[in-house]
């Protein structure tokens, strides 16, 4: 094989791939990401068995083939080339990067060990790429990181029509975002759990495309794959990974939580407030909501340490007949995490009792009704008496 491709094209395509390696392959030949040359079209890809990256680039081909290279070894390199033309060169056992007064020689690894990439699924539809990009954002940060509990990782797409709704939970707050996209054929009542990681650096990835095409392989044909792909500026890219198996746990219901005592409260000035009473929060400890008539009192402690208490203005609401709701313990960080992604002005919190779920939606203005498509509940912590 004997290629040349721009400096910049390469490193991208590389890192682009490069990010679906695992960290600890199964096997040593896991870790190697594959480079074929055809025509004046390049292909790298990667592939653990589960998840698999691929990226199609123009480039001058002069001789056509294959090789297997390690993958971090060659975004490393890739990263640190100067802004010349780089050409790739196989010679018996070896790879000779040559770019400029850069040269590098690579051990390649054995192709015909390496497992053969899945096939993208039909298509099923396409997504608008920034649309897609900010739901994943609102509810990967729910998501379980806990390998050990993979269900808890993965984020739920439930298919209704033009309909798409998708959800996360770690078990200590749910996230549920609808949005609408394009489907190409009917998948009303379907869902599927995609792993959580990678629905997320997806998104992230392809986010300045022009669509991003969906491919769900059929229930009934035992791939339990799904696809998405994009054409960018510098070629054309595509993702698989299989889905994830498990019951994932019946969040719909959870998400009703009645306005017994609503606060509504200007995002920004309660995300800075946050972050500065959380400074002195103790570990596992909580954040105190107090609320007041019209205003809430952030405060935390440190042992005999330290301690913080921050106010902000508010618009309090208790409903007729219902219980009032004087103080709220939250997961600082957990808080954090919703109030960065709410991406609306004001900020509606819904609570029903002390140590009862948490409704939190955002608001277009602070006397406006609460935003329905993306709803976000956190299990309050208990105070310390």
């Amino acid at each position: 094989m004997k290629i040349q491709l721009d400096k910049d094209v390469l490193a991208e395509a590389v890192a682009w791939v490069a990010r679906s390696l695992p960290a600890r392959p199964s096997f040593p030949v896991l870790a190697g990401l594959m480079i074929r040359a055809d025509a004046d079209l390049v292909t790298l890809s990667t592939f653990d068995y589960e998840t698999s990256a691929q990226v199609t680039v123009q480039a001058q081909v002069d001789q056509a083939g294959v090789v297997l290279v390690s993958g971090k070894l060659l975004a490393d390199i890739t990263r640190s080339l100067p802004n010349r033309p780089v050409l790739i060169d196989t010679q018996d056992n070896e790879v000779k990067l040559v770019c400029g007064s850069a040269r590098f020689m690579l051990q390649t690894m054995p192709v015909h060990e390496y497992p053969e990439l899945p096939a993208m699924p039909a298509t099923s539809g396409w997504i608008d790429p920034e649309a897609l990009a900010k739901s994943v954002a609102q509810v990967f940060v729910a998501a379980g990181r806990d390998e050990l509990l993979p269900v808890f990782t993965g984020i739920r797409l439930e298919f209704d029509g033009d309909n798409l709704a998708l959800m996360a939970t770690d078990r200590y707050r749910i996230a549920v975002k609808e949005m609408t996209w394009h489907p190409a054929e009917s998948l009303a009542g379907r869902a599927v759990l995609v792993p959580g990681k990678v629905l997320s650096e997806m998104a992230k990835s392809m986010v300045n495309a022009e669509r991003i095409t969906v491919a769900l392989a059929s229930a009934d044909s035992g791939d339990n794959l799904i696809g998405f792909a994009a054409e960018t500026d510098t070629g054309s890219r595509q993702i698989t990974t299989r889905l994830l198996d498990g019951e994932f746990p019946k969040l719909r219901q959870l998400m009703n939580v009645p306005n017994d005592t609503t606060v509504r409260i200007n995002t920004t000035e309660l995300i800075a407030a946050v972050r500065r009473v959380a400074l002195v929060a103790e570990r596992n400890t909580s954040l105190r909501m107090r609320i007041e008539s019209d205003a809430i009192v952030l405060d935390a402690a440190r042992g005999d340490q330290a301690t913080a208490d921050d106010r902000v203005e508010a618009l309090v609401n208790v409903a007729a007949g219902a219980a009032e709701v004087t103080d709220a313990g939250f997961n600082p960080h957990y808080l954090l995490d919703v109030l960065s992604v709410i991406d609306a002005p004001f900020v509606h919190f819904a609570f029903v009792g002390p140590v009862k779920p948490c409704l939190i939606t955002g608001l277009a203005t602070i006397d406006g009704d609460p935003a329905e498509d993306y709803r976000h509940v956190i299990m309050l912590m208990r105070l310390a008496s």
